[in-house]
């Protein structure tokens, strides 16, 4: 596949600050947050909608709703989804709907070289392995009676979509939470750290099979590999209980380091392993800050132009907006309609802390990089 530049923008040339990250809490500080929407409803207090959950979609249609009613009078009839997942993605677009209650189509991407073109139809999703297809999207909405104008919100994922598109420049975000978590291990363990065998850890333990241990979540993963990298577990002991079902779950793995916690005192760990016990106890979903923070360094390095730089550079080095996303929005909100981003991306990695905001810092949303797209 063949791709060009667009020069250098961010995303919130169209998005603006209407963007959340997973924390719910907007960008922009007169829409309302999650906290300030439990009351009305009916949330439980603590517990933080995840993106497939039936509850995230209530949170986003309201700040959908409120988000409209600052820029125009009309309501919002009618909803756009533009992702690049059709579990996560599609299940986050079909529950915003239902809140709404609103009629919509969602686009779900990725790029697939080495294929001819391919379109699938499913229900109200238009799956697609070409992000080029975005414009017989739209085409294909209006041919359907769906109207694009101030009555219509479309909400845009940002991870592996927006940005990094997914068979296009998604490995480029994965190399940089995978860099954050050894980072934070290195720092932790200091002299101690193998790093060997942190990438053997790593790379066993994110399998597939254990993610219904891990939960598939890169927190759980990072401290996973920092007490093995201690040395109170070893990798082939921790797979074999793993798959033999003697370890039923992340919070029974913590539960024994909790019980060990003593044995951490001569590595320093005591501190940030009571952190993340605190956090597990809490429900918190992002429970290993430290890895996070770091996460963030590593990810708003790689965003950014390349001087002479090819194209194959930029999209194996950088973090880059796709110009096909970037099209649509700036002509869907051209015609009035509303732009919303979503991210799934933990705010510890996504937004800087306040010394770093006062040092100049941006949240990764408004981050100049690259626009590319295909020719």
């Amino acid at each position: 596949m063949n791709y060009e530049t667009h020069g250098v923008t961010r995303l919130s040339e169209f998005m603006g600050d209407h963007v959340v990250y997973r924390k719910l809490v907007p960008a922009d500080p007169t829409l309302p947050t999650v906290n300030q929407l439990r009351s009305r409803l009916g949330l439980q207090e603590g517990i933080l909608p995840r993106k497939a959950e039936v509850t995230y979609g209530r949170v986003v249609a309201e700040m959908l709703r409120a988000a409209r009613a600052q820029q125009a009078e009309t309501e919002i009839e009618r909803l756009l989804y533009i992702g690049d997942t059709e579990l996560n993605d599609g299940t986050a677009y079909r529950n915003i709907c239902a809140a709404g209650p609103w009629p919509g189509w969602a686009f779900i991407g990725r790029d697939t070289p080495g294929q001819t073109l391919d379109v699938r139809v499913e229900d109200t999703l238009y799956l697609a392995n070409r992000w080029s297809a975005l414009p017989a999207f739209l085409d294909f909405v209006q041919e359907r009676g769906l109207a694009l104008d101030p009555g219509t919100a479309v909400v845009i994922d940002m991870d592996k979509t927006a940005v990094g598109a997914r068979g296009r420049n998604d490995h480029v975000i994965n190399e940089a939470r995978v860099e954050g978590v050894q980072r934070t291990v290195a720092h932790l363990l200091g002299d101690s750290f193998d790093q060997d065998a942190f990438e053997q850890a790593y790379a066993e333990l994110n399998k597939t099979i254990y993610h219904p241990f891990t939960t598939d979540n890169q927190d759980i993963l990072a401290y996973i590999c920092l007490i093995l990298g201690a040395g109170l577990f070893e990798l082939d002991t921790l797979a074999d209980e793993i798959g033999s079902g003697a370890l039923g779950s992340f919070e029974d793995f913590i539960g024994r380091v909790q019980a060990r916690k003593d044995e951490l005192a001569a590595s320093g760990l005591t501190s940030i392993h009571a952190d993340v016990w605190q956090c597990v106890q809490q429900g918190d979903p992002t429970p290993f800050k430290a890895f996070r923070y770091n996460e963030y360094l590593t990810t708003s390095e790689r965003f950014g132009d390349l001087p002479g730089g090819s194209v194959e550079d930029l999209l194996s080095q950088r973090i880059v907006i796709t110009q096909e996303v970037r099209e649509i929005a700036l002509k869907l909100r051209s015609k009035g309609a509303l732009i919303f981003g979503v991210s799934d991306k933990p705010d510890e990695a996504s937004v800087p802390n306040p010394q770093q905001a006062a040092a100049g810092m941006k949240a990764l949303h408004d981050l100049p990089t690259v626009a590319i797209g295909s020719r």
